[in-house]
């Protein structure tokens, strides 16, 4: 589970085993919640996949969002809807960069002491 999604208050809550099965069912269709509308938001721009959308960003954008809804007049949803699918754009991450770590041979460590080498003079 995402810690985040709970913005860091303690994850399970419930005392009894059937309220910590409902309280799971819970947070999964939360979480499956916050991924459809991240999905929504990836298509209405043509070239991105869902996953370059960035979690943290757009979770904590839509649950403030979808908190509101409860206080808005119905026939405003479609309206809010456009918002936040037009805030997609913003939410978009920044291509990766290629990172390579070559193959090297190290040397291996040597059990025993070693002499400095002298310098030889040329005759």
């Amino acid at each position: 589970m995402k810690q985040y999604m709970l913005q860091g208050t303690i994850t399970l809550r419930s005392k009894t085993p059937a309220l910590v099965t409902q309280e799971l069912w819970g947070m999964l269709l939360a979480y499956n919640l916050l991924r459809f509308m991240m999905c929504q938001m990836a298509y209405t721009l043509k070239s991105v996949m869902p996953y370059q959308i960035g979690f943290k960003q757009a979770s904590i954008f839509l649950t403030s969002q979808l908190q509101l809804l409860p206080t808005v007049a119905a026939g405003r949803y479609p309206e809010i809807l456009r918002y936040i699918l037009d805030m997609a754009e913003s939410f978009v991450l920044p291509e990766r960069q290629e990172i390579s770590y070559p193959r090297a041979v190290k040397k291996r460590p040597s059990r025993y002491a070693t002499r400095p080498q002298r310098e030889r003079k040329l005759s």
